[in-house]
């Protein structure tokens, strides 16, 4: 019994009880957990899990420009993130409207020339270890001014989310009632994609921009399979990426790893178990058809 206490000391509980920079990790990852998986139920929710992905990508020239101007400044580049993101939405917004292109098709093509240019901008202008860090981050050395950012963007974002939770979910389901009660249905859809952007800008320090939408989805997605009930998967998908997030941690500091990857590499293996075990997964589903036959 004592030495399974220390084991469990030591695998579980000692990285974070001796290194600050384990501690600053765990409270930045488990900020975002809290905040952008619940963004991402209500993405696949509308049955707009790909705008996520398109964002997370869309953000990289404003953080591009800003690594140019400002260097690793936080600050410079997660308003040019922040920036470039809304810019992106916006012009996909107006190319559906004013062309006969669906917006899905106007976001693909739009991101990925923004994700070419900012590729290409921080090549650069700067190191491959800098074009590394900044499209998969470093959840292990996030620093004060960095968790700092994480966890106000964090609180802002659940404080927002709640006050928007009733527009938010009517808009989704019914938006021709929201319509006809007079509120105006994209004011609902622009705040909730500024909630969006700033999240995934608020995650590319800890898991890059191509990671940050991870944390968002793959938690989402897998939620939808044990619940039916919009409250229960947003509480669902929290618990989900906030496991992922102190396994991943655990896992890159004892295997020696890239954190990001490895966190939305835990994300990805609670997903594959929920696609088993879940209620809406495969097992439950087979064994039910089973018993009907019988």
């Amino acid at each position: 019994m004592i030495a399974l206490g220390a084991w469990l000391w030591d695998m579980a509980l000692s990285p974070f009880a001796e290194f600050a920079f384990m501690r600053r990790a765990l409270v930045a990852t488990l900020a975002l957990s809290l905040s952008a998986a619940p963004l991402g139920v209500f993405l696949t929710l509308r049955r707009m899990s790909l705008l996520g992905d398109a964002l997370s990508h869309a953000v990289l020239p404003g953080v591009a420009i800003g690594f140019m101007l400002g260097g690793l400044s936080l600050t410079a580049m997660a308003l040019g993130g922040v920036v470039a993101g809304m810019g992106v939405a916006a012009l996909a917004g107006l190319v559906t409207r004013f062309t006969t292109l669906k917006e899905d098709a106007s976001l693909a093509a739009i991101y990925l020339v923004a994700l070419a240019l900012g590729v290409t901008l921080i090549s650069g202008h700067g190191t491959q270890l800098d074009l590394l860090h900044i499209l998969f981050g470093s959840a292990l050395g996030v620093d004060t001014p960095g968790l700092l950012m994480v966890a106000g963007v964090a609180s802002v974002s659940v404080l927002l989310l709640a006050a928007m939770y009733r527009g938010l979910v009517l808009e989704s389901f019914d938006p021709v009632f929201l319509a006809s009660a007079g509120r105006r249905g994209w004011l609902w859809q622009q705040g909730f994609l500024m909630l969006v952007v700033i999240n995934l800008v608020a995650g590319f320090q800890t898991l890059g921009t191509l990671m940050a939408v991870g944390l968002m989805m793959l938690p989402a997605v897998s939620s939808r399979l044990w619940h039916d009930t919009l409250p229960a998967q947003l509480l669902n998908a929290s618990a989900q990426a906030m496991l992922a997030s102190v396994a991943g941690l655990l896992l890159s500091y004892h295997l020696d790893t890239p954190s990001g990857p490895t966190i939305i590499g835990c994300a990805g293996a609670l997903y594959f178990a929920s696609l088993l075990v879940a209620p809406g997964g495969w097992l439950p589903r087979f064994w039910s058809s089973r018993h009907r036959i019988a």
